[in-house]
């Protein structure tokens, strides 16, 4: 395997805080390595560093020379001034610049500047990654791209800046959560997209899906260790269990070890100098591993919920829109006591909106919205609260409540809450502005939790949250006795927290699914599977192949027309790109006309690419045929 990264005893700290120190570990060309790690624990910090963004404590972060390296921030910063195929191809190579060039010239209306582009997109041989950058785009919904950049939401611009990523072609790509922000068919697209791709990855990301389908190794950073696992998710969990089992063991053995080593280090202690120098040294390495802490403890939420009535809450004839955009069309529905539903569909169909109409947040153009006496609603909204950063962490939590009652009525303090949450006393005393954006979500979520709801709503829950602290709020939600509404493009979460969906299809249209989430993929792909063999059904049927024996074997006569065909079918379109290119360099054609004839050598190259690809497939036939 080809090294590509070498990161050598790296060290950073932050004040008192230690993040990590002396880690070591390599990445080779193809590997494609998820990070783990619990919030706060440096994972962002770490890449940072890793693509040259931030300044490490001491250790050196080695590259292979001429290596080209991406990096998508968890919230990139664009330029605003600037429109989104500026930010997408100005600041790539060569072949990302004339693109880029290409792109303006056509929204120009100046001939000069067409003819310079089209000299550009021929010299650097770019129309392959035209076409390419295209179909991204379209992935990503990315559709307006002379919009500018200040006009999107944080959402879309993170998608801006990962088609930036995906086009320019890194060989090493670095990508902090680039699922957030993403639809499900989108991230089972880019899932695609990597696994397909020849680019090394080193990323984190919380969605668990994901991390399974995409890498081929994980690390977790764990209180300041570094562990590899040559492996998937999955397989990651299986061996870090086998680890912590097997540490446990360990410190247990150490332990009694060290009860008795104890008991002699005590016996005449003036007399200690006259004891073997080797034990003593020994006996205080025992200790170190004897109190040794590991990532074993989980959050433990056990928060009670209010009591929750017979009547919950009735929605009927809710419409809404905002001018052209319908978000909802008639909509009723009437909710029922533990009932757990998730709500999926693409970014721009009123997920978020449905849920302030809900809550009453904004009101609805059209319809009453009935809610029981009893309901308690806790809103976990995808923007976060507003904290003030010179608060204390401990702070914040006492401005809800002074004590938390929990599921079986028993009450804590709020640190003692709080260290439930992870928040160690000295965490809890910090100003918020020390936290990392996972422990602000963190925090947030504990605040809503505190006040006892027995009606959930959690928009996107899953964004920036560690996968430890997901994982016991999954089981939670499980167990959860009121009305979970959970807005999510994370798949583990969808699976293992509803029994139901809402699907919003666009334009106010919304229908329901009764089952998980693997039940509903399943239906989706089982329905596209049969409108595909409905399409194919519709097509004249070729004739049935001959069956294959040791002998290779002939072109059919159908086949060699075919080849005949193509042949004929190539030239012409080598003759009419030929023809174009002519007239595009004579500097005579209309703009509008040089435009679509730079449209049509990009169609031109598509058809020639699978036309001689079929066109080489038959020649190999018959070449074997003799």
């Amino acid at each position: 395997m080809i090294p590509y990264l070498q990161v050598e005893d790296v060290s950073k700290s932050f004040g008192d805080l230690v993040l990590f120190q002396n880690i070591r570990f390599g990445v080779g060309k193809d590997q494609r390595v998820g990070l783990i790690a619990r919030n706060g624990a440096g994972k962002t910090t770490l890449l940072k560093i890793i693509a040259g963004i931030e300044s490490k404590d001491s250790g050196n972060i080695v590259w292979q020379n001429d290596l080209r390296v991406g990096y998508l921030d968890q919230n990139p910063i664009l330029d605003n001034s600037k429109s989104i195929i500026e930010n997408v191809f100005a600041s790539g190579d060569e072949k990302g610049k004339a693109i880029f060039a290409y792109q303006h010239a056509m929204a120009s209306q100046s001939k000069n500047e067409m003819q310079q582009a089209l000299e550009l997109m021929d010299k650097h041989s770019a129309w392959d990654i035209e076409v390419k950058a295209r179909q991204i785009l379209t992935q990503l919904k990315i559709t307006d791209l002379d919009q500018s950049v200040k006009t999107l939401s944080g959402g879309q611009q993170k998608r801006v800046a990962l088609a930036a990523s995906l086009i320019n072609e890194p060989d090493f790509l670095i990508l902090d959560e680039p699922t957030n922000h993403l639809d499900l068919d989108m991230v089972e697209w880019l899932e695609d997209f990597l696994k397909n791709s020849r680019i090394t990855l080193l990323m984190v990301t919380h969605d668990r899906f994901f991390l399974n389908r995409v890498c081929t190794d994980i690390i977790e950073l764990d209180q300041k260790e570094l562990f590899w696992y040559k492996g998937n998710y999955a397989y990651y969990i299986e061996k870090r269990q086998e680890r912590i089992e097997t540490r446990s063991a360990q410190v247990e053995k150490a332990s009694n070890l060290y009860r008795r080593e104890l008991d002699w280090m005590r016996r005449s202690p003036p007399a200690r100098t006259s004891k073997a120098k080797y034990r003593i040294d020994a006996f205080y390495d025992l200790r170190s591993k004897a109190t040794q802490r590991f990532s074993n403890s989980n959050v433990r939420i056990n928060v009670g919920a209010a009591r929750l009535g017979k009547k919950i809450l009735e929605a009927k004839g809710l419409e809404k829109s905002f001018d052209e955009l319908v978000i909802l069309k008639d909509f009723s529905y009437t909710f029922n006591r533990y009932e757990r539903l998730g709500i999926v569909g693409d970014n721009g169909t009123g997920k978020s909106t449905f849920l302030n109409i809900i809550t009453q947040a904004i009101p609805a153009d059209k319809g009453v919205i009935e809610v029981g006496e009893t309901v308690v609603f806790g809103y976990y909204r995808q923007e976060g609260m507003t904290i003030q950063e010179d608060m204390k962490v401990i702070d914040v939590a006492r401005e809800v409540a002074e004590v938390v009652t929990l599921g079986d009525g028993k009450t804590l303090s709020v640190s003692q809450f709080l260290n439930m949450f992870l928040f160690a006393p000295e965490v809890q005393n910090a100003y918020v502005n020390k936290l990392s954006g996972g422990e602000k979500r963190r925090l947030y979520l504990l605040t809503i939790l505190m006040r006892s709801p027995n009606f959930l709503i959690l928009d996107e829950p899953t964004n920036d949250l560690d996968i430890e602290t997901l994982n016991v709020l999954e089981t939670y939600l499980e167990s959860f006795p009121g009305v979970v509404l959970a807005v999510s493009h994370d798949r583990h979460f969808l699976e293992k927290v509803v029994d139901g969906l809402l699907i919003f299809e666009g334009n106010g249209e919304i229908s329901g699914f009764p089952g998980s989430y693997s039940d509903y993929y399943d239906w989706k792909k089982e329905q596209q599977k049969m409108e595909q063999q409905a399409l194919r059904a519709a097509e004249p049927k070729a004739k049935p192949k001959a069956k294959s024996d040791s002998k290779p074997r002939k072109l059919s006569f159908a086949e060699r027309k075919e080849m005949e065909k193509l042949s004929n079918e190539i030239e012409s379109l080598e003759n009419e790109k030929a023809e174009i290119e002519t007239a595009i360099n004579s500097g005579t054609l209309p703009h509008d006309e040089l435009i679509g004839q730079s449209n049509r050598i990009a169609e031109l190259l598509h058809l020639l690419d699978t036309k001689g690809e079929r066109w080489l497939e038959l020649m190999e036939i018959d070449e074997k045929a003799g």
